[in-house]
């Protein structure tokens, strides 16, 4: 009888070819695999989106310096513009107030406009990490792409590359068009140089809150929350002296001012954000060693263990939703009317040294009446802003798969997508005519002018119909075509900022002012309330919602179509 016996087993694993599909996140350069590839990717993504916003800062540049010998023709045109960016409140909005005795074409336009292409950037960079890093995770396509021979850091490495190379574009573009001004070139590089290195910084701030919240949209808000606070202290630095005060120095977004573009010419404020970037992006990576795929650094806070009544129906689910677009945009545009509000006694003083052609923009004779005119229109721009962005929430439901598990409750698709429509639009009444009264009370307080306080209100009340034309527009296009939904959108709020602002100046054709709905309402306070172009605007507003929902109920959900 034979006994077979078996061999052996090793009790060391057998070696395992790593194919393609295996993952690598181990030892060394292996935490960096495919960080190349992932570049090309996210260049590929974003091909549309990042040439947009560059291109955007970059015509930025040219219109202020084809505008500002529009506004101010001649030396002494200019000077007189001068105190509006020299006075404190002024320095709120602006910056240091460099070179402004006496101001050239150069000074004017660092002095009272880099600022805003700075913040451009932070915002650029803010949603481009964002959008790369924690809202892959969050929708578990980052999953699916760690599965494949990539390693721990190469997401967030890929991210800042792209952001890397962005910002190079972007400082390429500025000074290239700040030289095409004829400025000076060493002021324009700096300038240049300030957009382009305010991006890093605050994409290695956006880094960093990208470790520590879940959610994309709280990672945002983080960064944002940081870029807020970076623009108030700013603004009370730059208030309290001419030249900046020491607080100022304590703001990402004063270190650019600070170098003093076609004054002074100073480059080694810019060792400051370069600081920040590094730092930031080495804490960014040193908390991504200390949390899992998908999870963040802060645990997100438990729910009730019963929800509110309020929620157990599809209008006040889409309520809550909206609730915190609305808080945090209201609070924004508030605070901002409130600040314009205050800027009107200046506005005032300054009146009779005015260039004509600012005055116009105004209101000419009437210009406590024609300023509160434009802070309406202004809120407006802001406001159809908000409505943009609180109407993709229904494309972002849709895509979750949150909307198709509320749909199968006996909810009809008219129904869900008019309550978060009818959300939006209550948000935007309330932002505007809060601000309205917030603007009323400012301007009233400082001038002493009790009537004020009723024609800010008026005004704003005025360009609501306008407004809402936004909420018919978006509705419509993510009824019938979602992925139109931002472009179109965004596009129609651009159209409204350059035709109020911009237009009148360049001397465009009349049909470019009939693109943007804010043109049709009447002037108020200056003229009386025009009650047809406002009724035209609300049935074109009820088209677009009705229209829009229609094509909700004929479309595929899901369809990313």
């Amino acid at each position: 009888m034979t006994t077979t016996r078996s061999a052996p087993q090793s009790t060391r694993s057998t070696p395992r070819h790593r194919g393609r599909g295996a993952p690598s996140t181990s030892g060394g350069g292996t935490a960096f695999a495919g960080t190349g590839t992932l570049v090309r990717f996210m260049l590929r993504r974003d091909r549309i989106k990042l040439p947009a916003w560059v291109c955007g800062l970059g015509l930025f540049v040219v219109y202020i310096g084809a505008a500002l010998p529009q506004i101010a023709p001649t030396e002494d045109d200019l000077a007189a513009a001068s105190p509006m960016l020299s006075q404190p409140i002024g320095r709120m909005f602006s910056g240091p107030a460099y070179g402004m005795t006496p101001p050239t074409y150069e000074s004017f336009f660092a002095g009272g406009y880099t600022l805003y292409l700075y913040l451009l950037a932070a915002l650029m960079n803010i949603l481009l990490i964002t959008r790369h890093t924690r809202l892959e995770e969050q929708s578990g396509r980052a999953e699916l792409v760690r599965a494949n021979v990539t390693g721990r850091h190469s997401r967030l490495t890929a991210a800042l590359v792209v952001a890397g190379i962005t910002n190079l574009a972007a400082t390429v573009v500025v000074a290239g068009l700040a030289l095409t001004n004829d400025f000076s070139p060493t002021g324009s590089l700096l300038v240049g140089a300030g957009v382009g290195l305010t991006g890093m910084a605050f994409a290695g701030v956006s880094a960093i809150t990208a470790q520590l919240s879940e959610y994309s949209r709280s990672a945002s808000g983080l960064a944002g929350i940081v870029l807020g606070v970076a623009f108030g202290v700013r603004a009370l630095g730059d208030m309290a002296e001419q030249g900046g005060s020491t607080l100022s120095w304590f703001s990402p977004l004063a270190w650019p001012g600070q170098t003093a573009p076609y004054v002074l010419d100073r480059w080694w404020p810019l060792l400051l954000p370069v600081a920040l970037a590094v730092v930031t992006i080495a804490v960014a990576f040193a908390l991504q060693d200390r949390r899992d795929l998908g999870a963040g650094l802060l645990a997100a806070r438990p729910g009730r263990a019963e929800a509110t009544p309020s929620l157990g129906t599809v209008w006040g689910l889409a309520a809550r939703l909206q609730r915190g677009p609305v808080l945090a945009w209201g609070f924004g545009i508030l605070v901002l009317g409130v600040v314009d509000g205050l800027f009107t006694q200046v506005m005032l003083d300054s009146a009779g040294e005015m260039p004509e052609a600012l005055r116009q923009v105004f209101g000419a004779e009437q210009l406590a009446d024609g300023y509160m005119s434009f802070l309406a229109v202004f809120g407006g721009y802001l406001t159809a802003a908000f409505i943009v962005y609180a109407v993709q929430s229904l494309k972002s439901e849709e895509d979750s798969g949150r909307a198709e598990a509320v749909l199968a409750t006996p909810t009809a698709r008219v129904t869900w997508g008019l309550s978060h429509v009818v959300a939006t639009g209550v948000g935007a009444v309330l932002i505007m005519l809060v601000t309205g009264l917030a603007v009323g009370a400012a301007a009233s307080g400082v001038t002493g002018t009790g009537s004020i306080f009723g024609d800010a209100f008026l005004a704003h009340l005025n360009v609501l119909p306008a407004v809402l034309v936004t909420l018919g527009v978006c509705t419509l296009a993510y009824g019938c075509a979602p992925r139109l939904l931002a472009p179109v959108g965004w596009a129609l709020v651009a159209v409204m900022f350059f035709v109020g602002n911009f237009a009148a100046l360049l001397d465009v054709p009349d049909w470019i002012f009939r693109l943007s709905p804010l043109d049709y309402p009447a002037q108020v306070p200056v003229e009386d309330i025009a009650w047809r172009p406002l009724l035209w605007l609300a049935l074109v507003a009820l088209a677009g919602v009705v229209l829009g929902l229609v094509g909700l109920r004929r479309r595929q959900i899901s369809a990313r179509s």
